[in-house]
């Protein structure tokens, strides 16, 4: 019966991001085109949050802080710094040796030819899609399901799974189950590498995902 309970607040959860992405996704196709460009650039992050809208009314009902989402407050330039490194250590090992293989149109990406799309891209990916994702499963899901059975390994799995399954919309399931297990990564190098905060996962995820285009845009 726990179990049975655990996985219907999963599958609750999961569907109000499933939902929340849909807002979003729509909003981006119908709307956010139609925009003057400054206008689209920054609108673009501000309605990617609004994804997070249930996880931070949840943390405030919980009064939870954000240090109990394993953020910290000392030694921040270290904390980005070690975010930076695994970010680019990724890439190098995830993006950039299946291009050099041959395999780069599986990775995807877009391509550009002007500096400031690729300096937006990383704002984009750090601010928008590192920050929401890493706050709402490596943080708030990750906690929360800790907090049900006092394991790491259990949050691992619940959130690297939840993290996976908020990305079907915009995949196969192949790359559902690849997100998950970089989810898991992520979970990871959290543990096991000291001063490595959810910030540092933050800009982990944002740089990883940012330099899918530099690559695609250099290589293809």
């Amino acid at each position: 019966q726990i179990l049975q309970g655990i996985f219907c607040h999963i599958r609750d959860i999961t569907g109000d991001f499933l939902m929340s992405e849909l807002g979003v996704t729509a909003f981006n196709q119908y709307v956010l085109m139609n925009l003057l460009l400054a206008a689209r650039l920054v609108s673009a992050i501000v309605t990617y949050w609004l994804i997070a809208i249930i996880p931070i009314i949840i943390m405030f009902v919980s009064k939870d802080r954000l240090l109990d989402y394993e953020f910290e407050k000392d030694k921040i330039g270290i904390q980005l710094a070690i975010g930076a490194v695994m970010g680019i250590a990724m890439s190098l090992i995830l993006t950039l040796i299946p291009h050099l293989v041959g395999f780069g149109n599986y990775v995807g990406g877009n391509r550009y030819e002007y500096l400031w799309k690729f300096i937006y891209e990383f704002v984009y990916y750090i601010l928008a899609i590192g920050a929401v994702e890493e706050f709402v499963f490596r943080g708030l899901i990750y906690t929360k399901a800790k907090q049900i059975i006092q394991k790491d390994w259990f949050a691992v799995v619940i959130s690297s799974v939840t993290f996976g399954l908020f990305h079907i919309l915009s995949g196969s399931v192949v790359q559902m189950i690849l997100t998950g297990l970089i989810g898991a990564l992520f979970c990871l190098f959290r543990l096991k590498i000291k001063r490595c905060s959810t910030l540092s996962i933050i800009i982990a995820h944002g740089v990883y995902d940012a330099l899918i285009t530099v690559w695609a845009s250099l290589l293809l």
